[in-house]
């Protein structure tokens, strides 16, 4: 299956193709099963018995290994929210270390920033986000850079340290959003063990002569609603797991307060 489209696709629809996926393989491996017991006429139930238990073990590990990854991803992308809530904050309350004009076109900038980083979180185009966040910052750097320059001080420098760790947190959010993202291979390689692994537990089935279909239908479905459980992990606001963004709408109502 393609990640990209596994990316465009909504959760439900990516839960109905693995589906499908692992039951077609299933029923691929049944039909072969059942054309070699037909042809050699002897019933093997326990010949792929190892084999399937190797390969559902395998499966299982490599299941756990990618939601550990896409957990992992998913709490890091969680953290920089939090992250970055409290450089704005410390920056905003800063800046009110600067002398007018600069303290006020500094706050109005913050708020605008605050504005647009939630507007990314709530489903807007992702690089119309970040082309507008990287122009306030030269905004930001700007007017902070005229305030050192015109009264150079240590509330200055703070002010100065602060908008810098605004702009490296964007940065980091970009990353953990949109690069750090689970590899092409890893999902190759889980989707390849998923179909062989189906395919040869329906292969048994065959031999057996028999369709197992009380066991085979939920053990398909739980595999397929693992793997979408990770993909959703995998993406940052469009799925039905979502980064919580309560740090940062906090933060956008505690400078309406101070605006108003």
């Amino acid at each position: 299956m393609n990640p990209g489209l596994m990316e465009s696709m909504p959760i439900p629809g990516v839960y109905a193709v693995v589906a499908l996926i692992i039951l077609v393989s299933c029923e691929i491996g049944y039909q072969f099963g059942k054309e070699v017991q037909r042809r050699t006429a002897e019933v093997i139930p326990a010949a792929l018995g190892p084999m399937v238990g190797g390969l559902l073990g395998m499966l299982a590990f490599v299941l756990a290994m990618t939601f550990s990854m896409a957990s992992a991803r998913h709490d890091l992308r969680r953290a920089n929210v939090l992250d970055e809530a409290n450089a704005i904050g410390t920056a905003y309350l800063r800046s009110d270390l600067l002398e007018p004009p600069y303290g006020t076109e500094v706050k109005k900038l913050l708020r605008e920033y605050v504005d647009i980083r939630l507007q990314a979180a709530n489903g807007a185009e992702v690089n119309a986000v970040i082309v507008h966040s990287v122009e306030i910052h030269k905004l930001l750097w700007a007017q902070v850079s005229a305030a050192g320059l015109s009264a150079p001080s240590v509330n200055t420098s703070l002010m100065v340290q602060a908008t810098n760790n605004v702009i490296d947190m964007h940065e980091k959010r970009v990353s953990g959003a949109l690069r750090s993202r689970i590899p092409r291979s890893i999902w190759v390689a889980l989707f390849a063990i998923s179909i062989l692994t189906m395919i040869t537990m329906g292969t048994q089935t065959g031999l057996m002569g028999r369709r197992v279909l009380m066991a085979v239908i939920p053990l398909s479905l739980a595999f397929a609603a693992l793997i979408v459980v990770v993909v959703d992990l995998d993406r940052p606001q469009a799925g039905l797991i979502k980064v919580s963004q309560e740090a940062m709408v906090n933060l956008q109502s505690g400078m309406s307060g101070q605006a108003e």
